[in-house]
């Protein structure tokens, strides 16, 4: 496929109205040298050279979709503290508007500090509060996601769900009842803790291992691609999903279509990987838009596949560079 061709493709993403919904976080990095080993334990001394701020979860997704060309709204709860006001800066330096961040008092701003010493990540610090919110707090939330849907032609919805407190099933379900009253496409990234409250939605993407915990088979279990494709397809007729795309690393993509009752699998690329952070954000953002225009799975797969390995390639996470992604997929095309 040309260039021109695929280029047309992404000249379709323009315009797109979609609202991310989900655990928005800040991903810090602290990079330095180590040097010698503490004396107060065993553990290195990394010398702070360089902090940086980054997007994280479900901003991470939606800092992806721009990237594409797309109109994100990303719709979040944050805290009332210091870190809230990095969070604002980072969204406003990235040309994306804090309409649907709702702030909460009492709550903090999950950040995940990432300790990087001679190139090389030593530990990761995780400051956050996983509590689900209070219903007061979620009725004032959904009012603000319903609101952005009342006033802007909203064209999908991504559920980012990280497991960090925003979604109880009344939530969820609250949710995608007023977007099925829309026609709007819904899309859901999700994790452990509400995997089994996501029915009625276009594209349910877990990854294997978020697979295996949420139908609670052993992590022991080995399974075939034969075995995958069944239980993305019974899951999908239990929960009523038009489409199930399960990510499986270096395995590459299983995808199963309830609509035509058709598996397809996609392999993975062989890829220099520095970091998988981020790599599922990317995935849902791309996988989104490919369907939400209409391309078919073979391409779905093909974007999603190509624009995950490719944010692997770097340290911390990063959204999709749409430039190397429209090359490799033209060129991948022609193969």
């Amino acid at each position: 496929m040309d260039i021109e061709k695929v280029n047309q493709i992404f000249d379709n993403f323009k315009d797109t109205n979609i609202l991310v919904v989900g655990d928005a976080m800040i991903d810090c990095y602290i990079e330095g040298k180590v040097n010698r080993i503490s004396p107060e334990a065993p553990v290195p001394i990394v010398n702070a050279q360089n902090r940086s701020y980054r997007l994280g979860g479900a901003a991470n997704v939606a800092l992806n979709l721009k990237e594409l060309g797309a109109n994100p709204i990303l719709c979040s709860v944050i805290g009332s503290d210091n870190k809230a006001k990095v969070f604002y800066e980072l969204l406003e330096d990235a040309g994306m508007e804090s309409l649907g961040i709702v702030p909460m008092y009492g709550r903090r701003t999950t950040v995940k500090y990432r300790i990087i010493g001679n190139s090389q990540q030593i530990v990761r610090v995780d400051d956050e509060q996983v509590e689900v919110l209070k219903e007061r707090e979620q009725r004032q939330f959904l009012t603000t996601i319903e609101q952005l849907i009342e006033h802007h032609s909203i064209d999908a919805i991504i559920f980012e769900d990280y497991d960090k407190g925003l979604f109880s099933k009344t939530l969820i379900e609250e949710i995608i009842s007023f977007a099925k009253a829309k026609n709007i496409f819904i899309a859901v990234d999700p994790k452990h803790r509400n995997f089994g409250n996501y029915s009625n939605v276009q594209l349910f993407k877990p990854n294997l291992k978020e697979l295996v915990h949420g139908i609670r088979l052993e992590d022991t279990v080995e399974l075939s691609l034969d075995e995958i494709h069944e239980i993305g397809k019974n899951f999908a007729k239990e929960k009523q999903i038009d489409k199930v795309m399960i990510t499986m690393s270096a395995k590459g993509i299983a995808f199963y279509d309830r609509t035509n009752d058709h598996f397809y699998h996609h392999p993975a690329f062989q890829r220099h990987v520095n970091d998988v952070s981020g790599a599922g954000d990317t995935v849902i953002a791309v996988a989104t838009l490919f369907l939400l225009k209409g391309m078919s799975i073979e391409d779905t797969c093909l974007a999603a596949n190509i624009a995950g390995g490719l944010v692997c390639e770097y340290l911390g996470v990063v959204p999709v560079n749409p430039a190397h992604l429209k090359k490799e997929f033209a060129e991948k095309k022609e193969d």
